[in-house]
């Protein structure tokens, strides 16, 4: 399941964190870097999924 949440959090990175976490904190944390710049959320995105 890790490998379908770090594709999602490729092509949208505030898909593969919602799916982790769900409407937490990280997820708004991820739509701000996202719209900041595209590689800061996809780079929260991998992190959060790969240490939880």
């Amino acid at each position: 399941m890790d490998i379908i949440r770090i594709i999602l959090a490729i092509i949208l990175p505030p898909v593969g964190v919602f799916l982790q976490v769900g409407l937490g904190m990280h997820f708004w944390i991820n739509i701000l870097l996202t719209i900041f710049g595209y590689i800061p959320g996809i780079i929260h995105a991998v992190w959060i999924i790969a240490t939880r």
